[in-house]
């Protein structure tokens, strides 16, 4: 819709629909239809300085759409999955049916194939370099640097490497109010789900080939911290590294040191 708008001349903005809601709510009305939430939106970009909307080019729609159509078919995947396994916990599958599922699943890793193979030739026919530099990163999954570079456009996307973590709902949570409040820090999950889990699954095995992040995930470990919380703090290491990698051009190096990182 915003590219669509954006091709036809129409200034268009694109915001986190949890600060209009927020923004309606703070208001207190008693009232939802769709008129007024058309003006609460109406208010929320009068009252907030909104960016503009800069169209994606053809390569970076494309594997966007791409990655839409790779998370349905993976959710219909784990669905099959779960029905052909309830259907064997019965004791006398159908052989009709088991077969009819098995067909089901086999066609659908051969349209998740097809898309990854499709996926990984936009992005080498234009971000070849940025995917193999990436790639360098121990630990750093071909599945994750891929999503990486679309997600973010090349990395043009953000100023920092800090902004990429919040992007990816990795940064702390702080709940404390005066003396009696002392929540537990938790991180936001306010960001992009697959990009977060990719580099959960990542940072089991970043902990111990990657030196940077082995030297962290120890420390926070022996200053008796929790093993999860010393993978999310990995997680955003890796994050780190890559916007680093991405911003300097270079292939990783172990013992570097950038001011990016």
């Amino acid at each position: 819709m915003a590219q669509h708008l954006y091709e036809k001349g129409i200034k268009v903005s694109v915001v986190n629909p949890l600060s209009v809601k927020r923004f309606i709510q703070m208001k207190l009305s008693k009232v939802k239809t769709d008129k007024r939430d058309a003006k609460a939106i109406c208010e929320y970009a009068q009252a907030n300085e909104v960016p503009l909307y800069t169209a994606r080019n053809a390569v970076q729609a494309e594997c966007l759409q791409l990655l839409s159509l790779q998370d349905l078919y993976m959710k219909q995947r784990t669905a099959v999955k779960n029905k052909i396994h309830g259907e064997k916990a019965l004791g006398t599958p159908s052989k009709v049916v088991s077969r009819s599922l098995n067909r089901m699943l086999k066609q659908i890793e051969k349209e998740l194939t097809q898309i990854e193979t499709k996926l990984e030739f936009l992005i080498r026919e234009t971000q070849k370099d940025q995917l193999e530099n990436l790639t360098s990163i121990p630990r750093m999954g071909k599945k994750t640097a891929m999503l990486l570079i679309v997600l973010t456009d090349g990395f043009t996307s953000f100023e920092n490497a800090r902004q990429l973590c919040c992007y990816s709902g990795l940064t702390p949570t702080i709940r404390q109010s005066g003396t009696s409040v002392r929540g537990r820090s938790r991180i936001s999950k306010v960001g992009n789900r697959k990009l977060r889990n990719l580099l959960f699954m990542c940072s089991f095995t970043a902990c111990r080939t990657n030196k940077a992040c082995r030297e962290l995930y120890e420390r926070i470990v022996e200053k008796g911290k929790s093993k999860k919380l010393a993978l999310i703090a990995v997680c955003n290491k890796l994050l780190k590294q890559a916007f680093a990698i991405a911003k300097s051009g270079t292939y990783y190096q172990e013992n570097y040191r950038s001011k990016l990182a």
